[in-house]
């Protein structure tokens, strides 16, 4: 069984056919997914998702694209992870290829985000684009290897990976590993543990070959788990098999 560790099912793509979505996820041995959020004012859709269907989990966050709003606090996503739903606190991280200029506002955010995780023990979704550096070095000052988390969609460097892996980190890979040209992505998810990957779609992006260019969709992440096997060289079963064990190792849930 495959689980997809981050998706947006609560955007108009997906919304709008959830019916089929689920049936695509049976039909794939799509067993679970985590719906991610990315502001505070749709998170209620996200957790009434997850509170609606016992395959879904849910988390709490700002991504970092979303600027001009009020700043949440570390004492407000701390009440809004309360549920037993929401396992995660996040999106949250940096991203400097969308956005330019001064980007204080962002890095002081994720700040927030890493001491609300520290606060209810629960792990981090961190996005990182462009950013690296700066991402990494926040997560250390502000001690994010105390409730760990996971690197999502990643695209950086082999040496970004294990520096997050040493903090306790997992790395999800998503449709780009399926890419022809994304080599340091394959080179990653060839060469770091096992026990230390997740697979995701971050759909309704980002959809795998052979789907690349339509709207993505948990099911899909089945694809992304068939491109790890082939670049290890191991079966479908065991990738299927671990990445399921870290999802639920991570996020704490039965």
């Amino acid at each position: 069984m495959f689980v997809d560790s981050h998706c947006h099912l609560d955007f108009p793509d997906l919304a709008n056919n959830l019916d089929e979505i689920f049936e695509n996820m049976q039909q794939n041995q799509v067993t679970h997914a985590l719906c991610v959020s990315v502001n505070l004012e749709d998170f209620p859709r996200v957790r009434t998702l997850a509170e609606s269907h016992n395959n879904l989990y849910a988390s709490v966050g700002v991504h970092p694209d979303y600027e001009n709003l009020t700043e949440p606090s570390a004492a407000q996503l701390v009440k809004l992870a309360e549920p037993p739903r929401v396992v995660a606190i996040g999106e949250t991280g940096l991203d400097y290829f969308r956005l330019k200029g001064d980007l204080e506002w962002q890095r002081a955010r994720f700040r927030q985000h890493i001491r609300a995780a520290k606060q209810c023990n629960k792990p981090l979704i961190i996005h990182t684009r462009e950013a690296a550096v700066d991402t990494l070095r926040i997560m250390a000052e502000e001690g994010a290897d105390h409730v760990g988390g996971v690197m999502h969609c990643f695209t950086e460097s082999l040496e970004v990976a294990q520096q997050a892996i040493e903090m306790n980190f997992y790395i999800s890979f998503s449709g780009i590993v399926t890419f022809k040209n994304a080599h340091i992505v394959k080179e990653v998810a060839k060469t770091i543990p096992l026990d230390k990957i997740l697979i995701e779609t971050d759909s309704p992006y980002l959809a795998p070959v052979p789907f690349r260019g339509k709207t993505n969709q948990p099911a899909f992440v089945r694809h992304v788990a068939e491109e790890i096997a082939k670049l290890r060289e191991i079966s479908l079963e065991e990738v299927a098999t671990a990445t399921t064990h870290n999802f639920f190792r991570l996020f704490k849930v039965a």
